[in-house]
């Protein structure tokens, strides 16, 4: 049984030399590489990280999107006795400067980004620059040129428990913070989730959530590399339909956002009603389901997994009424991204299920969800005063969420602790329930409940492609309904007073999104928090920005 990631992929790389990998379409065409010949690349390109002469357990930067040379970047740093440092693509150049500083980087693989010219900058020469090959920027060393090297013939294998990876969080405020996860960690992620999502001969993963976020580092590389599995790659967001569709994976994961985007393109083309209509009707029924799980790409799929937020039941249903069943999962990078899961035959809808085995968890006084397990991190990086503040006593690390636990264990996650807000009558809100809710609306893109500085909280808006097709008054009417709806299971104090409709939608490259596509509730609302008195002055119940 291998002990590390890195053991574990020595052991598929001699015992199924000949079983693909990693496979990366480039220019429509597919690239496979098998476990032999990624091997001997990536022994090439350990050879070339050791020709550096850095000192031992140095940290080494990624910057690049999901591709094969991602991971065979990361397994190269580990193989030359290294530390890898994921850095999230669309960072800016002050986001990627701070990172590398901090983390003392003494060299960087640079892959495939869209606008590396505009954080070229946050590269000092005193860094050593690696460029991918197909998509990289050519500056530095070229990976080509260390494929020339000789290759390593030793296994080399990292002590368990070393250091293995610092992940810089995406930072939904604050300073992102360094949190190391050792080999060790890794290693019980792998085990727990191939025997707990009972993953037991090789399957087909897809990749394009980013790497350098625990969930795609945890569900999707480190899954791999315990079951000998295979990873496909989506070329770009313009050909990930088409990709995934060919693909047809036999394990899924995805947010929110991404399968409500699937529910309302699915919509788009035939509408609820005539859904509703013909997987109503036997054996007809049946083929339109199948036709439309094929379309996705997930007509093969035998597991799908849902995370980083909550998933609105509604939504729940409405894939399982195509024959398509999201197991969410709970978890973060402080504890590897993994602590509970819906057990499979059990689904709870509203729940992310309980704790897998050798996994402990309980709620404290305060109602935050405490967890401890053999894959939690090491610690922040360079930050012991903040590693200490997150750990009780006994060593269960504080999440930050709130939650409940029922009778079997299934958990609820009731909202974050640092997203409670105050309005002007001194109550507390916790506006992720309210905003899970919201999002059942298919006119509703984003949300994000506010009401600092008003009585009553007021929800901020973007319209998703659907919600854009319709008139003003429909979309009022549409929103007005649900708040209507959902008002009477609030406490008074929590009930929505106003709905805003901003022209703006919130995403990664305007910086109101993370990587992980979660709303930076802060920077979303530097922005609008001068205007919630005049919105909630205003005489129409649903407002246009």
């Amino acid at each position: 049984m291998p002990t590390t990631p890195l053991e574990a992929f020595y052991h598929w790389e001699s015992s199924t030399p000949d079983s693909p990998f990693l496979r990366q379409p480039i220019n429509g065409q597919w690239h496979v590489y098998s476990y032999k010949t990624a091997g001997q690349g990536i022994r090439r390109i350990a050879a070339g990280i050791k020709s550096l002469q850095l000192p031992p357990q140095s940290n080494i930067a990624i910057l690049s999107k999901n591709c094969a040379h991602w991971i065979m970047a990361d397994l190269a740093i580990w193989m030359a006795g290294h530390v890898s440092v994921p850095i999230y693509p669309t960072f800016s150049a002050s986001s990627i400067r701070y990172i590398l500083e901090h983390s003392e980087t003494k060299a960087i693989f640079v892959g495939k980004l869209d606008d590396f010219s505009s954080q070229r900058s946050a590269l000092s020469g005193s860094i050593h620059t690696i460029s991918f090959p197909f998509y990289g920027p050519n500056e530095g060393i070229l990976w080509d040129d260390l494929l020339k090297n000789s290759p390593l013939t030793e296994n080399y294998q990292p002590v368990p428990e070393s250091l293995a990876t610092v992940m810089y969080s995406s930072g939904t405020t604050g300073t992102p913070k360094g949190v190391m996860l050792s080999f060790k960690a890794f290693d019980f992620l792998g085990k727990s989730m191939t025997k707990n999502f009972k993953i037991t001969k090789p399957e087909k993963f897809f990749s394009y959530l980013p790497l350098s976020h625990i969930a795609e580092r945890a569900y999707i590389e480190i899954s791999v590399l315990y079951s000998g599995s295979n990873i496909s790659f989506a070329e770009s967001l313009e050909k990930f339909p088409a990709n995934l569709h060919e693909v047809q994976p036999t394990l899924f994961g995805g947010v929110p956002r991404i399968f409500a985007k699937f529910q309302e393109g699915v919509l788009k083309k035939m509408p609820q009603p005539k859904l509703d209509r013909l997987i109503g009707i036997p054996i007809v029924g049946a083929l339109v389901k199948k036709a439309i799980r094929k379309k996705l790409g997930l007509g093969k799929v035998k597991l799908i997994i849902g995370g980083a937020a909550p998933i609105p039941v509604p939504l729940l249903s409405w894939y399982k009424k195509i024959g398509l069943y999201i197991q969410e999962v709970y978890g973060m990078t402080e504890n590897g991204g993994y602590s509970h899961g819906d057990h499979g035959s059990r689904l709870r809808f509203g729940t992310v299920g309980k704790t897998w085995d050798g996994i402990e968890s309980r709620i404290s006084e305060e109602g935050e969800i405490l967890v401890k397990h053999p894959g939690l991190m090491m610690g922040y990086y360079k930050d012991p005063e903040t590693t200490a503040s997150v750990f009780t006593p006994d060593g269960f690390l504080k999440t930050g969420d709130k939650g409940m636990m029922n009778k079997e264990g299934y958990l609820t996650i009731t909202g974050r602790i640092k997203d409670q807000f105050k309005t002007d009558k001194a109550k507390f809100i916790s506006p992720g329930p309210i905003e899970t809710q919201l999002l059942i609306n298919k006119d509703i893109e984003q949300v994000c409940v506010v009401g600092m500085g008003i009585p009553q909280p007021i929800a901020l808006i973007t319209l998703s492609l659907l919600g854009k097709e319709k008139s003003k008054e429909s979309i009022a009417k549409s929103i007005e309904a649900t708040i209507d709806e959902i008002n009477p299971r609030l406490e008074h104090f929590e009930q929505l007073e106003k709905a805003v409709i901003l022209r703006e939608s919130w995403t990664i490259e305007n910086g109101l999104m993370t990587p992980s596509l979660k709303v930076k509730r802060n920077e979303v609302e530097k922005i609008h928090l001068s205007n919630y008195p005049v919105w909630y002055k205003t005489s129409e119940f649903v407002i246009w920005e």
